[in-house]
């Protein structure tokens, strides 16, 4: 049985973009380095044909692994059910003043960069199921922080 994956609406564009890349694009360059390295002959001590084949491999691992992620994909939306954290909830939290906003994504889209955390970070475990104004505890090595949440969309 497959895991169910999370995905917002871009994050499943995206994947389909880079599958279509790999399928399209970085198959058929691969296939040229192999072409090419079969032509210097001897493939037992070709150094580049071993490298592109390994590069194949990869590939098609890569290849699969996005079909899955396609396959089991669960569009999540940002939504604000019963006034709780849900999976694709954006969450504006505030720890000493300082205001942080996150959105709430399966581990496949999680970019801190983007302020995208999967559910299944600690940030992400616990911000679960919480309403505005309640305040989560979580452990860091530097101690332990209080968050409150100021406000879920």
């Amino acid at each position: 049985m497959s895991k169910i994956k999370y995905l917002t609406i871009e994050g499943l564009a995206k994947i389909k973009n880079e599958l279509d890349n790999l399928k399209n694009v970085k198959k058929k360059e691969i296939a040229e380095s192999l072409r090419e390295a079969i032509s210097f002959g001897d493939l037992s001590e070709n150094f580049a044909y071993q490298q592109a084949k390994e590069e194949q491999s990869f590939l098609e691992n890569k290849i699969f692994e996005l079909e899955h992620i396609i396959k089991s994909a669960v569009i999540i939306k940002n939504k604000k059910e019963n006034g709780k954290v849900q999976i694709g909830s954006i969450v504006t939290i505030e720890n000493n003043n300082k205001k942080e906003q996150f959105q709430i994504v399966g581990p496949e889209e999680t970019d801190p960069l983007q302020n995208k955390i999967s559910f299944e970070s600690p940030l992400g475990k616990i911000l679960l199921n919480k309403s505005v104004k309640e305040v989560v505890e979580i452990q860091t090595p530097k101690g332990k922080i209080n968050y409150k949440i100021l406000e879920i969309k």
